[in-house]
């Protein structure tokens, strides 16, 4: 099981147990790690709680906008007070001020939207981004999230999990998000052995249709986990041109994850590497001539 992840609740520590805040934390898990969209009754029934304590725990989250509601008024997410929070953090501050300007520059080299962010358990938050010049391109915002079975950017974050880990989140199902999402187990064991083997994943509108992508890990020791990957049309990212990506998305990783763990020692692996492959498990790529 990898760093991220736990099973069951948390033994508690010794010495004063704070009761409330035990349980709003075994709450608000709860609230993150379901498939489904909870209401008060239901995460009573889940944590074992009294209706009313349930109740009161969730008007105060509420109130402090670490819960929202959804649009039906009664279903429960996560709130935008968690996302500021993170965003506050002065070191979370220092990386993304740092990491701008080299988003910036793949942007400007290659005309592509360009994406850094972490992985929080079992989702993606983007942190930055640096939009293509083009009218037609993905938009993404800052403070998002998105499945981390999404595309390159989750290969890249499962291939650095022990592979006993990656195995436990793949078994619980592989999302059939277009006609070429790779959905057998073992078809996405092996591409996740590839993405280690060349440190860089590369996603065929695996993940939304007419959209190809490159992301590289940072493998950073400190922090989250940090990627940062490259989204563009189709039609618009060739071989030759998603080859280019991928060299530039590792030269930049190794950078980047230099100024997360403080370190001045050169570039690892990430810039060492050149793509050597475009495979993926997914159909077979169609590139644009």
């Amino acid at each position: 099981m990898g760093p991220l992840e736990y099973k069951g609740r948390r033994k508690p520590a010794a010495g004063y147990k704070a009761p409330a805040v035990h349980k709003a934390f075994e709450l608000l898990r709860t609230v993150a790690q379901s498939p489904k969209n909870l209401g008060i009754v239901e995460l009573a029934q889940e944590l074992g709680y009294s209706k009313s304590t349930t109740h009161g725990l969730v008007h105060a989250l509420l109130r402090e906008g670490v819960l929202a509601h959804g649009p039906s008024g009664r279903r429960l997410f996560l709130g935008p007070t968690i996302a500021e929070l993170l965003f506050s953090n002065w070191h979370q501050e220092q990386i993304i001020e740092q990491a701008q300007p080299l988003l910036n520059g793949i942007r400007d080299a290659i005309n592509e939207t360009v994406i850094l962010g972490v992985r929080i358990r079992n989702r993606v938050l983007i942190l930055a981004t640096a939009e293509a010049f083009d009218s037609l391109k993905l938009s993404v915002l800052p403070g998002s999230t998105i499945p981390i079975l999404a595309g390159a950017v989750g290969k890249v974050f499962l291939a650095d999990d022990p592979h006993g880990a990656a195995a436990q989140i793949i078994a619980q199902g592989l999302p059939h998000y277009t006609p070429r999402s790779i959905t057998d187990p073992q078809a996405y064991l092996q591409e996740l052995a590839r993405v280690r083997a060349e440190d860089h994943a590369v996603d065929l509108e695996e993940y939304l249709p007419g959209i190809r992508a490159v992301a590289a890990a940072l493998h950073n020791r400190r922090g989250l986990p940090t990627a940062l990957w490259v989204v563009g049309l189709s039609a618009n990212m060739t071989t030759v041109k998603i080859e280019k990506i991928a060299a530039l998305a590792m030269e930049t990783a190794a950078t980047l994850r230099a100024v997360l763990d403080g370190d001045a020692s050169p570039p690892g692996r990430a810039a060492r590497r050149s793509p050597r492959s475009l495979k993926t498990g997914g159909s077979p790529p169609r590139p644009s001539p």
